[in-house]
């Protein structure tokens, strides 16, 4: 059985950093292509990052282009989001997604995952 769990989230001020993981079990998440969504209350989930099952390549939403990076320990069964230059806007749920094991494009699509983890909430203060 898939299992994906997020932690690393919590209370930063804006202009701070934090660092997600997406951490499975029960799969070898290197075959795997994964993505981070968040959800911010009144708001649809959002596709902010998705990255290839090897990691060589990665895509990024617009609203958070240049300020988070995605990464992934395939040995260590791990996924990241670093997440800097934190806005209040960037406040939300943030779960992580498995693609299905054929694909292996990225997507920032919701309807293109079919594994999720519970989430972990991040807050940023003005």
């Amino acid at each position: 059985q898939l299992q994906l769990v997020e932690s690393g989230g919590g209370l930063v001020q804006r202009g701070g950093s934090l660092r997600l993981s997406c951490t499975t079990s029960g799969i070898t998440v290197g075959r795997y292509v994964i993505g981070w969504f968040r959800q911010a209350p009144g708001k649809e989930r959002e596709g902010i990052s998705s990255i290839t099952k090897s990691g060589s390549d990665a895509e990024y939403a617009d609203s958070v282009k240049g300020r988070y990076t995605v990464s992934r320990d395939n040995t260590k069964d791990t996924v990241h989001l670093q997440m800097n230059s934190l806005k209040p806007d960037d406040t939300g749920v943030y779960y992580c997604a498995a693609r299905p094991t054929p694909y292996s494009f990225t997507s920032l699509d919701s309807r293109d995952y079919d594994f999720w983890g519970q989430g972990t909430q991040v807050t940023v203060s003005s």
